[in-house]
């Protein structure tokens, strides 16, 4: 079974609106919901990124049954992995039980803001590592004390802890990251529908854990309108992130994909209103074994047109040539 999710995708819309947003998203059937936490947006023309975590304290309040999950934090930069586990437990009791915990070793667009420099990918996945660790101990209970390669913790605990802590994901794009998820996350997270992540995950313990996947698209009745909003707020999305990882600022996007064509964007994020088009970009992730996958619709105007269109027509779809999430 495929559960089918939707995007706060906090680059792209204001606070108050992301919260509207995912109320429509769970009117509309999604099965679940996940959350960018962005300091920067990646293009200037998508204009956005409020905090993240009053945002989903906000959604907590204001939903009852969409899941919610962080898509993804890094616990390692701007955030102590201490104060993540205390605001994870916090959205954990907020939600009722509805939240995961998305964690990932960060891009330098948004790290760079607190000026700690920006280490190798090696040395990241190790402060990854460590952080999870210490967010896992101190969802145990007690008081944590570490004296890490990267991080101190003195005498830390989390004195509103929820009988269940949240689930950990980790996302992954290559072998390194991959060892490391299989090992302490409790779920995967990718943005490409790649098998061999998928593999490596359970070769280093993943066997028989959720595995999240994401896919842009780009809904509008004027297929020419919806082209053109992707090539405008999302080219950068086909660099990959090896690249996305390490560039720090919109304007370094924005002229790094200034050879991207829109008939290059149409190639990769299906656009217009062709629910068969949506179907088929979903497949490669269903058939590589994701069994979760959430959808980001591109352009924060856009967003109730795609929820209602949703409810009535790509749900439907996607359920029936792929199977039931909900």
């Amino acid at each position: 079974m495929v559960r089918i999710g939707y995007t706060m995708m906090t680059e792209h819309a204001g606070p108050r609106e992301l919260v509207d947003h995912v109320v429509g998203a769970e009117e509309a059937g999604f099965d679940f919901s996940v959350t960018s936490d962005h300091y920067v947006p990646w293009l200037r023309s998508q204009g956005h990124a409020p905090y993240a975590w009053s945002v989903l304290g906000a959604a907590a309040q204001a939903t009852s049954r969409i899941p919610l999950m962080t898509y993804v934090t890094c616990p390692t930069f701007r955030y102590h992995p201490a104060v993540v586990a205390q605001k994870a437990a916090t959205l954990q009791l907020l939600s009722r039980g509805r939240f995961r915990l998305g964690l990932g070793a960060g891009e330098n667009l948004n790290e760079h803001v607190v000026g700690g420099g920006w280490p190798s990918v090696d040395v990241r996945h190790e402060m990854l590592r460590e952080a999870v660790r210490i967010i896992r101990a101190l969802f145990e209970g007690g008081h944590v004390n570490h004296r890490g390669e990267h991080f101190d913790v003195e005498s830390a605990r989390l004195w509103d802890l929820p009988d269940t802590p949240p689930p950990i994901g980790v996302a992954v794009s290559g072998e390194q990251s991959c060892a490391l998820a299989g090992e302490l996350a409790d779920l995967v997270v990718a943005t490409e529908p790649r098998p061999d992540l998928l593999a490596a995950f359970d070769r280093h313990g993943g066997t028989g854990k959720p595995r999240v996947g994401q896919l842009p698209v780009s809904y509008d009745p004027d297929r020419e309108a919806a082209i053109a909003r992707a090539h405008d707020q999302f080219r950068w999305f086909g660099s990959g992130w090896k690249v996305n990882a390490e560039l720090p600022h919109p304007d370094a996007f924005a002229a790094a994909t200034r050879f991207v064509t829109p008939e290059d964007v149409a190639a990769s994020i299906p656009c217009g209103d062709d629910p068969a088009a949506f179907v088929e970009a979903v497949r490669p992730y269903a058939e590589a074994g994701f069994t979760e996958i959430a959808l980001v619709q591109i352009g924060g105007e856009s967003q109730p047109a795609f929820l209602d269109w949703s409810r009535t027509t790509l749900l439907p779809a996607v359920r029936a040539a792929l199977g039931e999430g909900s």
